[in-house]
């Protein structure tokens, strides 16, 4: 086999394997708490941990949805986004009549 085909299938390979995370020091409440939320959707705790996991990594950070959210434009102004909130929120508890 060339080398380069041989560090080829050996960088492949490691991409392809799964990978194993361990999570230490977990407090009991936490613990049972994954195991009830495993139980009620019928599915082990790695299990529901491996769906977790999957579906943090694929939404955006908190910076990156900020960023984004930060280059949509807008008809809107300030004034108009705040009456609609208000309308919607009701009158505030401490506000004077």
């Amino acid at each position: 086999m060339h080398t380069r085909m041989a560090s080829c299938v050996v960088a492949c390979y490691g991409r392809l394997m799964p990978k194993t995370v361990q999570i230490r020091d977990l407090d009991d409440e936490v613990y049972a708490g994954l195991v009830r939320r495993a139980a009620e959707q019928g599915v082990s705790v790695p299990e529901l941990l491996r769906t977790e996991a999957a579906r943090l990594a694929s939404r955006p950070t908190i910076a990156q949805w900020l960023e984004r959210t930060r280059q949509r434009s807008s008809d809107l102004d300030r004034a108009q986004i705040l009456e609609a909130l208000d309308e919607q929120r009701g009158a505030w508890p401490d506000a004077r009549r």
